[in-house]
């Protein structure tokens, strides 16, 4: 909708433009089309006008009369055009236009919002979490989030690879070894010494109890450190084997799993850091090596190896991005947890000291889950073992819920996760709310007796008729603002306010009329729309549309 009287304006313009010899022309991105914020004004707005006064030499009014006088409509598209305020242009859209635009939508099928190849290659990480411990909830909402993102940039034409890091090296993994080597000890009657970081959860008993028959009776024959990293390599294994098992079930798939591991085994960090030494960016205080980011907008420099010679985990970062950008990927999206706000610009430097342009990262921090159990809300820490894990919400509530549900919210706002709500099989559940709009229609559909009748778009004249055309209308610009700010809860909101639409407009008008089936013929087709729509979306946030419920 947008799009079509957008290309309009343009043409129109540029014709003025031509006429005029304007110095610099006209650009698609030099104005908006958008809804103003009153209705009464109109279905689309534009500042067209305002935008490009100066360029012009006219005042915005005057601009905005050559617009409207150029703008070619002879298909009748348009109802009216006024001029309001200091320029802005308003439209107000004919029968035609909605007409128009329903058939567009139904020809489209699936492919409804798709765009064509972009060319672009992006790759997001996402989940990365540590294999120390199965998944919470709060990992749930960054898998919803990362696939969520990455199925619209897919459906807007980018090609998109999904990778997730695997932090296998460094003092975590320890830990997690000499957790199970504590466990194994205390299974023997034995009474090891318990250090304050220590993995408490249960699946650590169970790890222990799993792998004690396979280790082999010269185990313990073994030095205490040798025995740490091989308890870590297995441990590691089989909960990594538990996460991807998870994800598989809440229907999120990896392109690629990037282990730590192979940045230590091939040389990659100190690859990377004689690069940003060769550069320019590195210097030697107090025993160790420093980065110099405050020349690159950090608020101080960092430290990337220390002056016992121990590399940081920063270091490990700016390797496994510099392989990113040998990949080729014009585009890194990385989706992390809310507390590492701190190294936004940090990694930001460090991806302009590699030469590249900052602006090829972007990072979106994710905020805590509030997981509310019988009103109180549920402690989780992985390692005092207090958590709810991602699987026990998959088998409470099941994946749409979940994935439904976790997108509601703008990434940047905690998430308060009801589990009774989400179990609920009433309107105030979000995800049942918009699911059935698919079950109810497709219900419809199949008892609809259309006897060869031909829907006629022109027939939907209804209030609640044009506002659902209409908002259907708006769904491929609902989509490009999603792709654009990275923010899957938009098409979630856009959902929600189209089943809202529908379910009003259901409750006013009979789809099926008796004695007149091409009316019938058009509300089937119109409704055949709002189902056609609702699965394009849900199918991008990673939800099913269910036909019964």
């Amino acid at each position: 909708m947008r799009r079509m009287l957008k290309d309009k304006i343009l043409s129109a313009v540029k014709a003025i433009a031509s006429q005029e010899n304007w110095p610099d022309g006209v650009k698609e991105s030099d104005f908006v089309v958008e809804e103003p914020r009153d209705p009464s004004f109109g279905q689309l707005a534009t500042n067209a006008a305002m935008t490009m006064a100066k360029a012009s030499g006219h005042k915005p009014r005057d601009l905005a009369k050559l617009i409207i006088a150029q703008i070619a409509d002879p298909d009748g598209f348009i109802d009216s055009m006024e001029i309001a305020g200091p320029g802005f242009i308003n439209f107000r859209l004919s029968s035609v236009w909605w007409a128009k635009a329903l058939k567009a939508i139904r020809a489209a099928g699936p492919d409804y919002g798709r765009r064509k190849p972009s060319g672009r290659r992006v790759q997001v990480e996402f989940v990365s979490a540590n294999p120390t411990g199965p998944l919470h909830v709060g990992h749930g909402r960054g898998a919803a989030l990362g696939d969520a993102v990455a199925r619209i940039l897919t459906f807007q034409g980018d090609d998109v690879e999904r990778e997730y890091y695997i932090n296998d090296a460094g003092r975590q993994m320890n830990i997690l070894g000499l957790s199970v080597l504590i466990k194994l000890e205390q299974s023997k009657g034995l009474d090891p010494q318990i250090p304050e970081d220590f993995y408490r959860g249960d699946y650590i008993n169970q790890i222990a109890l799993d792998i004690q028959p396979s280790l082999g009776d010269n185990f313990d024959c073994l030095p205490r450190e040798e025995k740490i990293g091989r308890l870590s390599d297995i441990a590691g294994r089989l909960i990594l084997d538990g996460i991807k098992k998870d994800l598989t079930d809440f229907r999120v798939s990896h392109d690629t799993w990037f282990s730590e591991k192979s940045l230590y085994q091939t040389g990659a960090i100190e690859k990377a850091i004689k690069e940003l030494k060769d550069n320019g960016h590195i210097y030697n205080s107090e025993g160790a090596v420093w980065f110099k980011t405050t020349a690159l907008g950090d608020d101080k420099d960092r430290v990337l190896i220390k002056n016992d010679g121990s590399q940081t985990y920063f270091a490990g970062d700016i390797a496994y991005h510099r392989d990113k950008l040998a990949r080729g990927f014009e585009t890194m999206i990385d989706i992390w947890g809310a507390d590492h706000h701190g190294y936004i610009q940090r990694m930001k430097a460090a991806v302009e000291a590699l030469g590249k342009d900052r602006e090829n990262l972007s990072i979106i921090l994710v905020q805590l889950v509030n997981l509310l159990r019988d009103g109180q809300l549920v402690s989780m820490s992985t390692r005092g073992g207090e958590f709810v894990t991602l699987r026990e919400v998959l088998d409470e509530v099941g994946a749409d819920a979940a994935r439904f549900i976790f997108l509601t919210r703008s990434h940047d706002s905690t998430l308060d996760f009801d589990l009774e709500l989400a179990k609920a099989q009433t309107r105030d559940n979000p995800v049942y709310y918009v699911q059935y709009v698919c079950a109810r229609i497709h219900s419809l559909i199949s008892k609809a007796e259309l006897g060869g009748a031909i829907g006629d778009p022109n027939l939907l004249t209804q209030p609640e008729e044009l506002e659902l055309i209409k908002h259907l209308a708006a769904f491929p610009d609902n989509l490009e603002s999603a792709a654009k700010r990275l923010e899957p809860h938009l098409v979630t909101v856009y959902l929600t306010t189209l089943a809202k639409l529908f379910h009003q407009y259901y409750a006013v008008h009979r789809l099926i009329v008796d004695g007149d089936p091409n009316l019938t013929a058009s509300r089937v087709e119109l409704a055949a729309a709002v189902r056609q729509v609702t699965v394009i979306g849900l199918d991008l946030l990673g939800v099913s549309a269910p036909e019964k419920m």
